[in-house]
């Protein structure tokens, strides 16, 4: 499973970077970083310390704008994935960013099987379902991840399912246990995954009994 880090923190990133196989970023984390005027270079930076997929989201409302801002993100970097949102116009600049140009795109804010599969016929590279959202709602987000990776399977669609949303470190595990691809993590989760109280407390007591400072 790839693990990528939901951030546009550098020092997140570079804290994190031998345990990440990507970034994922949206206008609101840019936003609330305060680089939202030159994003260019936070995210060329990030790309930099990044060999993996950086997901950018573009803003544009029609596909006409959307592949026109897509083509701009795409020349920041070469593993640059332009995140678009799961709309009709959304699809469509998916569709004509890879079949005009092969440059990848990311689909985001998934919220049902079938918009999963309209993703992956349009030649998404990574589909992006909210399950903290739906369980938000009231809805069993994890589900959604279950459903999607069948259908994939059944038809063998080389589009990746790349969790989101992701609100506790259960979510991780029952989403590698489903079969997802990918999942996207805040640096929070992440170090919850790689931290466990009874590992310290074990490693506390060989210390002690080996004499080691404390």
């Amino acid at each position: 499973m790839e693990i990528f880090l939901d951030s546009v923190d550098l020092n997140e990133i570079k804290e994190l970077k031998e345990f990440i196989d990507g970034i994922t970023t949206n206008p609101s984390l840019i936003a609330k970083s305060g680089h939202k005027d030159k994003y260019e270079d936070l995210v060329s930076e990030i790309c930099s310390i990044i060999k993996g997929p950086v997901s950018v989201e573009v803003v544009a409302d029609s596909h006409e704008d959307m592949v026109k801002e897509g083509l701009k993100l795409a020349k920041i970097a070469s593993n640059i994935v332009v995140k678009l949102p799961l709309t009709h116009e959304g699809l469509i600049s998916c569709k004509k960013l890879w079949t005009e140009h092969k440059i990848p795109a990311n689909i985001t804010l998934c919220f049902s099987p079938g918009q999963a599969l309209f993703a992956a016929k349009a030649g998404a590279c990574f589909i992006s379902p909210f399950v903290g959202r739906l369980d938000d709602i009231s809805y069993d987000g994890l589900s959604l991840i279950e459903d999607i990776c069948t259908i994939y399977s059944n038809y063998n669609f080389k589009t990746k399912v790349l969790v989101a949303s992701v609100r506790s470190p259960a979510h991780v595990i029952e989403a590698a246990r489903l079969g997802a691809h990918s999942i996207t993590v805040p640096a929070k989760i992440l170090r919850q995954l790689i931290n466990h109280p009874l590992t310290d407390q074990g490693l506390a007591i060989f210390e002690k009994d080996w004499g080691v400072k404390q």
